[in-house]
């Protein structure tokens, strides 16, 4: 079973039919749109301040959302894939966005729709991403600009492949 606990007596909002994975830790201000995946090991954490996920929203494996008590929130915008094993904390993302495996978003970060962050990049606090941007690095530079053919090809495909994925468990 996953752990879904209420912290000070706010409880995660899940919307029916969301895969949480049975070893996926959700707790706290928590709050869901439709369509997301929660996989395995998998946490986020809305004990300190609250993490607000979009639609079509898929949190891989071993990856960590999180924010600072009394500082930032964490908001993802819809169809946002969070790779394997990436730290999202106390940051903006908007909408269709790919943070690659391993990566690190920090505070006060801003993240452009259509934006791609490579696996393995560091995004320092405050960092600011233009729409259509791809990140890379540490800490996190710009190298190019999303394609149209790399947004539909990566972006929307990791995205719709989650929700696939996802309808094998249900």
């Amino acid at each position: 079973m996953p752990v879904i606990l209420p912290v000070k007596g706010v409880h995660p909002q899940i919307p029916e039919g969301t895969f949480v994975a049975p070893n996926a830790t959700i707790v706290g201000d928590v709050k869901m749109g439709t369509d997301c995946s929660i996989w395995f090991n998998a946490v986020i954490r809305g004990d300190v301040n609250s993490i607000e996920l979009g639609n079509k929203v898929n949190i891989q494996d071993g990856a960590c959302i999180h924010c600072t008590y009394e500082k930032t929130k964490t908001k993802l915008g819809n169809n946002v894939s969070v790779g394997h094993n990436a730290i999202v904390h106390g940051c903006t993302v908007g909408d269709n966005v790919l943070i690659g495996m391993g990566a690190i978003v920090m505070d006060n970060a801003v993240i452009g729709e259509g934006s791609i962050i490579a696996a393995g990049a560091v995004l320092l606090e405050g960092t600011v991403v233009p729409p259509g941007s791809i990140y890379a690095g540490v800490p996190a530079k710009k190298v190019k600009d999303v394609s149209p053919e790399l947004l539909k090809g990566e972006v929307e495909r990791i995205a719709n492949n989650y929700l696939m994925y996802s309808s094998w468990f249900k």
